[in-house]
């Protein structure tokens, strides 16, 4: 006796003639619970963004979406990145796919003392883990960080007979690892490089902290990108990385930007 499945034509595993293959093919912005360990040994439960992509072959007309959803459903409630290889391997396998691609967005909270008070505050960061798969099956990981800084005009300083312009900057660092590096690490190698970091509270004293530092220490947008690549190059658990800097200009209706990308030598 057919099975109502047995009556349903399949059309995404029938025979496509067009011989183009497809790069990514899969699911975005599909919300799933979380969890993330802390360098101090607690762990952080929360809800991460899922963007899931297998290569779909030339002879296939389509993939079939419902399996990602399967696959993020069928292990632990709350995903880890000790999970997510087997995740994204079982996808693979799955899909029939040769490659793969799996990122995780998520919020991470760090809490922050401020520099002269020492009053606390959480303070939010983006992060992503990404995953992929390769031809032959060489496995990649990659973790992007959005670290929000303080950064001070060089040239406003020097040609002002008083103060200087300053904004909020955006430092995006995506790192491939060979070795476990914390989220914590990443976090405060960029906002070492920076004018000065940022607080979720200050005090009044905490203010003229900031002020201050950021005033002594000005940089261009292209001093934050070199000075951030200068410190990934002497972390040797850093393979390859991509490091961005976006200053929201507060006398201008654009932004700064400058990126560099860089593969340390085998």
């Amino acid at each position: 006796m057919n099975t109502p499945t047995d009556t349903i034509p399949d059309i995404q595993s029938s025979v496509d003639n067009r011989k183009i293959a497809i790069d990514k093919v899969g699911i975005k912005a599909i919300r799933h619970p979380v969890r993330v360990k802390e360098r101090a040994g607690g762990v952080q439960h929360t809800i991460a963004l899922f963007n899931m992509y297998v290569g779909l072959p030339h002879d296939f007309k389509g993939t079939h979406m419902s399996r990602f959803v399967d696959i993020l459903n069928a292990g632990e409630r709350e995903i880890s990145v000790e999970s997510f290889e087997p995740m994204l391997r079982d996808m693979v396998t799955k899909l029939e796919a040769e490659t793969g691609h799996l990122e995780m967005t998520f919020p991470y909270f760090m809490n922050k003392a401020a520099p002269v008070s020492g009053v606390e505050s959480l303070m939010d960061y983006d992060v992503t883990f990404i995953g992929e798969i390769r031809p032959q099956g060489a496995y990649e990981f990659r973790m992007k960080v959005v670290v929000p800084v303080t950064s001070l005009c060089p040239c406003s300083k020097q040609i002002s007979a008083y103060g200087a312009h300053n904004q909020r900057s955006h430092v995006t660092v995506t790192t491939t690892l060979n070795d476990h590096v914390w989220i914590e690490e990443i976090i405060a190698l960029v906002e070492s490089q920076a004018s000065c970091e940022l607080y979720g509270l200050l005090k009044r004293p905490d203010e003229k902290y900031v002020t201050e530092r950021a005033y002594d220490n000005p940089k261009f947008v292209e001093d934050m990108v070199r000075d951030v690549a200068d410190a990934l190059n002497k972390e040797p658990r850093i393979s390859a990385y991509v490091v961005e800097s976006e200053n929201f200009e507060s006398i201008h209706n654009h932004s700064a930007y400058a990126l560099i990308e860089h593969a340390k030598p085998l």
